[in-house]
């Protein structure tokens, strides 16, 4: 893993509709406060008018926070697949430190999972492994809207609108949100998010 740490985050209060927004991003501004890290072959970095997250290393998560802390939350991002190869798409929350928070994604090519790392060991939750669906936009360029709930011990992934599980865990009850990018067996996964908004659940 590579957690690349400094900053802090300004988040704001406003009103959005009937949901209290806790924090928001649309990453229009460079000093928001999430890491700033590329070094050609993997970024953590704002780009494009969004935030991204470039995956070099094969088999590898590359993650980013903007230095938060929350207890419950609903978590809200578009993320778009900007070229070839396919990986994993996701929103952290109860982040603790780098060894220690749930992650909720997607994958590009059309599955899902939801996992924790405690004490730096993963563990895939619910199902215990990817499951496919057919809510997730695959072609390149295509846009997701990834939702992730962390209330109680309930965590609870949706794409699209379309709820894909739900699982219970009482490991981690509060920390920080953040963004995730993963890659498989091949490198280069790049993936631009946008729109992202913490909500008082």
């Amino acid at each position: 893993e590579l957690p690349f740490g400094n900053g802090n985050g300004n988040g704001n209060g406003n009103d959005n509709g009937n949901a209290n927004v806790l924090f928001e991003d649309d990453f229009s501004n460079k000093n928001s406060g999430w890491d700033q890290f590329d070094d050609g072959s993997s970024a953590t970095d704002y780009a494009n008018g969004g935030y991204r997250i470039l995956v070099g290393n094969t088999n590898w998560y590359n993650w980013a926070n903007p230095y938060q802390s929350f207890t419950d939350v609903r978590v809200e991002v578009d993320v778009t697949k900007q070229t070839s190869p396919d990986g994993d798409a996701g929103i952290i929350c109860r982040y603790v430190d780098t060894s220690n928070f749930y992650f909720l994604r997607i994958t590009t090519d059309g599955y899902y999972a939801i996992s924790k790392l405690v004490d730096g060991s993963e563990t895939t939750l619910g199902a215990g492994e990817y499951t496919e669906t057919g809510a997730v936009n695959t072609a390149t360029g295509a846009v997701n809207h990834v939702r992730a709930d962390c209330v109680g011990s309930s965590l609870t992934l949706y794409v699209n609108g379309t709820l894909l599980e739900q699982v219970v865990d009482s490991d981690l009850t509060s920390g920080d949100v953040g963004l995730i990018g993963g890659s498989f067996d091949i490198g280069g996964v790049d993936l631009l998010f946008d729109n992202f908004v913490v909500y008082q659940p």
